[in-house]
Parts: structure tokens; C-alpha cells; sequence
């Protein structure tokens, strides 16, 4: 099963993902920089972090599923970092979106 998913911590902030063989404890490889500047040291000894499957296929092709992230990442912003932690695709404000 390929699923897109979405992490969601304590500051809100979210993550969007892929993982290609729907394991249940993938969480992602988000910058341990990005959570670090967010959290203090003692924050970081006791994290909350929610997955929410946002889309699955037993079908798709990797490739079909690196498109859907793209497109879950754009659709809830989460590439800008006021709002989340993936950093690619580059976040561009709405007013340079095309």
C-alpha cells in the first residue's frame, strides 16, 4: 500500500509525506533542524506527533504518488514555514504561483 500522510505535532505546525510501502510507524525524514528550532530541549524530551493518512493506493505507480505529495504538500502549504516543515517543493507566496 503507497499512502500520503500528514504530521501533525504540538506547534501546529504540519508535515506531508510519502511512504511507498505503508508502514504504519514511517513517519518521514523531516529536518531534525526544523523540529529543533521550533521546541526547546526539554520540549523535545516528550513529543506528541499525530499521522493522518490523507490518501492511499495499492495501484499507483511511484511516480503517481511523488505528483500526489506535490500536491497535498501545495494544497495545504505546508512548504511554507509558517505553516509546515517540507521545504521541497520551494514554497513560493500565492502572488508567484502561477
Amino acid at each position: 500500500m503507497k499512502l500520503i500522510y500528514k504530521t501533525l505535532g504540538r506547534t501546529g505546525k504540519i508535515d506531508v509525506g510519502k511512504d511507498l510501502t505503508g508502514t504504519a510507524s514511517y513517519f518521514g525524514s523531516i529536518d531534525n533542524r526544523l523540529i529543533e528550532a521550533d521546541f526547546t530541549p526539554e520540549q523535545c524530551r516528550d513529543l506528541t506527533v499525530r499521522k493522518e493518512i490523507l490518501w492511499s493506493s495499492e495501484t499507483a505507480t511511484d511516480q503517481e504518488v511523488n505528483a500526489k505529495d506535490i500536491d497535498f504538500i501545495r494544497s495545504l502549504k505546508s512548504d511554507d514555514p509558517g505553516v509546515g516543515y517540507n521545504r521541497w517543493p520551494k514554497f513560493r507566496p500565492q502572488s508567484e504561483r502561477t
